[in-house]
């Protein structure tokens, strides 16, 4: 018998091969790990779901593989349960309304995607008995909550396999045909056909193939910069005081094994800011055209890695003390760094907060992790003269700069919003460093 792919997990239907753990002749146990598979931006173990003895392996490293596509043959071996791949999601309660991320969990389509990559399948009648084209679950309760019918979209995997991407295009096109003129010419200034640049003309170069990671990450940042109206607003924090309050706590936090950071300072203040304002805290459900206020406050936090940015999420930040969130974001920073973060670890985030602080940043403007509506920047924190009671002081300010989605969320709120986290920074109680 093979070895499948089981679900990966809510939205995901595919991965690239990124380690295979066992070799031909080998006698595999079940629950055992079998191969490493890169989904999104999470590396996770797959588990064999029966024992017996590995008779060849199927797929490579870098393969693209989908739910369902064999990955190893066994000898003498059945099948006795199903075995996750990795930690279940949080289950939705029975009658409540799916979330934006839940509804459609891509980025939504936009006019800019080239025309060429679309390829649009001849509409089938449905024909009782006919089986349905291939496509994951979550495909299917996309496509049905939109309306849309999977037999005109032709699949871009084997098998004629509909994918994320093959929906997003076909959504796509039906934005363009419904913004294009009925008829005359093309308007002038339509984007271009894309076109491939020789640069050796001009020199020599060396091409490299992108990662599968820095392909979501380009995807991503382009699907978020196009979807939202993003406006970024700068000021600066006085954290003179905060940096005093660190100092003063550093070795206790580090004899009870947790690095105090500023990162750590500035999820309490955030957390603090968006119980004040929880419209900066939600999300808009592109599908319903509703606004999604939350009742948690999970907070990303974007982790530099040798492979890319990746931002995994510290849960329920309001409910906990400095010390917890310090020694959560040392944990979540080396297992992000290592590629051993889970994928429902970098799901689920409702604001995200970037700091460059440490690598030297100044100011700069982040951009949104749709769904979520804002982004907190962070840049170097320096010394500057500052008039204080007439006098002028050296402090130490720290640059911010706030992503917003102008759609959502108007100027003054985005305001006072800032103001809000400048006060937190400035005035930071001493109680929530105990």
């Amino acid at each position: 018998m093979d070895l499948k792919l089981p679900p990966l997990g809510e939205g995901v239907d595919s991965g690239t091969v990124v380690a295979i753990l066992v070799k031909e002749g080998d006698d595999l146990a079940k629950g055992q790990s079998v191969i490493e598979i890169e989904t999104g931006k999470a590396v996770a173990p797959v588990p064999a779901a029966a024992a017996g003895k590995v008779t060849k392996i199927l797929i490579a490293i870098g393969d693209k593989i989908s739910v369902g596509q064999s990955i190893v043959s066994l000898e003498g071996a059945t099948v006795t349960g199903a075995v996750p791949v990795a930690s279940p999601a949080a289950v939705r309660k029975v009658g409540t309304r799916p979330s934006p991320i839940e509804s459609v969990a891509v980025p939504a389509p936009t006019p800019e995607e080239p025309e060429l990559t679309i390829v649009e399948a001849p509409e089938v009648e449905d024909i009782p008995g006919m089986l349905p084209p291939p496509a994951a679950p979550a495909i299917r309760r996309i496509a049905r909550e939109l309306g849309i019918n999977l037999r005109k979209i032709r699949g871009s995997e084997h098998g004629g396999r509909i994918v994320m991407q093959d929906l997003r295009q076909y959504i796509a096109r039906l934005e363009r045909l419904a913004a294009a003129p009925k008829a005359g010419p093309a308007k002038p200034g339509a984007p271009a056909p894309i076109e491939r640049i020789d640069f050796a003309k001009w020199g020599p170069v060396v091409c490299k193939p992108m990662t599968q990671l820095r392909k979501i990450i380009a995807q991503r940042m382009l699907a978020s910069k196009q979807g939202a109206a993003h406006v970024t607003q700068f000021d600066e924090a006085d954290i003179t005081a905060v940096n005093d309050f660190r100092k003063q706590y550093a070795d206790t936090f580090d004899k009870k094994g947790a690095r105090l950071t500023l990162t750590a300072f500035a999820l309490k203040v955030v957390a603090d800011a968006l119980k004040k304002f929880p419209v900066l805290n939600a999300s808009i459900d592109e599908v319903t055209q509703e606004i999604v206020f939350k009742d948690y406050i999970h907070i990303g936090l974007a982790v530099d890695t040798e492979q890319g940015l990746i931002v995994p999420v510290i849960r329920d930040v309001d409910k906990k003390d400095l010390f917890t969130l310090s020694k959560e974001v040392n944990e979540f920073a080396v297992k992000t760094r290592d590629r051993k973060i889970g994928l429902d670890e970098l799901q689920g985030g409702t604001f995200t907060i970037s700091n460059q602080g440490g690598i030297g940043g100044g100011h700069f403007t982040p951009i949104i992790n749709k769904p979520e509506v804002a982004i907190l920047g962070l840049g170097r924190g320096a010394l500057k003269p500052v008039v204080r009671d007439g006098k002028i002081e050296p402090r130490l300010t720290l640059p911010l700069a706030l992503s917003y989605d102008h759609r959502l969320i108007d100027g003054g709120a985005a305001v006072r919003f800032m103001l809000e986290l400048i006060h937190g920074f400035e005035k930071f109680p001493e109680e929530n460093l105990k």
